[in-house]
């Protein structure tokens, strides 16, 4: 695996645990989902069974938003593109941990929409990682929503039975980097759960504190 490569996945598995802890501390903190859409459309649909309007807004508002990141970042790329993709990656990660703090400071005011502002910039700072990384990365591959990976995970088991068993199968990289971003995902929202039972509000400076190690790091 050449260096390039190795740096990516890496950078993958870092973004995965960063999506996995924004997502499930966003949930216990807001009662919403900031990392992917398709979670919240299922509970903006019972918001609107429960009339409850204002949860409503705020899981439209999510997905709204982190959809908003994609273009965004695409609008990044256009700034840095004569630059080593690198370059992205450390601009999308420190507009990241601004959206981050901002969203601390609203959840921690006495702002009547201090809840629909947290989740707005995190939803943003998620969905322009979802963006960005797929577009400065070698390996294509999604850091928030999983559900893309599922397709390549299942189908690459599927054909590798009707071959002719597991041990016919040849080596599949990209199953082993999708496996890898799915444990660190899982291990990020373990992790970002316990740090808001923990330290409540400030916890999500969890997510910034990985995203400025990376931004150090030389690769």
């Amino acid at each position: 695996m050449s260096a390039v490569r190795l740096n990516n996945t890496w950078v993958s598995l870092a973004l995965a645990f960063v999506g996995g802890y924004g997502d499930a501390a966003g949930f216990l903190l807001a009662n919403s989902f900031t990392g992917h859409a398709t979670g919240n459309l299922v509970l903006a649909a019972i918001s609107i069974a429960g009339a409850d309007w204002p949860t409503f807004f705020r899981r439209v508002l999510a997905i709204a938003l982190f959809l908003a990141g994609i273009p965004l970042s695409v609008t990044l790329e256009r700034f840095v593109a004569r630059k080593p993709s690198w370059s992205l990656l450390r601009a999308m990660m420190g507009i990241e941990i601004v959206l981050i703090s901002i969203a601390y400071c609203a959840l921690t005011s006495h702002l009547a929409a201090r809840l629909q502002l947290f989740v707005g910039c995190m939803s943003l700072a998620l969905g322009l990682q979802n963006g960005a990384f797929r577009k400065a990365g070698d390996i294509g591959v999604h850091t928030n929503d999983l559900s893309h990976g599922n397709d390549h995970l299942i189908r690459t088991e599927a054909e590798g039975r009707t071959a002719g068993g597991a041990r016919n199968r040849a080596p599949d990289p990209k199953g082993n980097i999708l496996c890898g971003i799915w444990l660190a995902f899982v291990v990020g929202a373990a992790i970002g759960a316990t740090m808001v039972f923990h330290f409540e509000a400030l916890a999500i400076f969890g997510t910034a504190f990985v995203l400025l190690a990376m931004m150090l790091w030389r690769p």
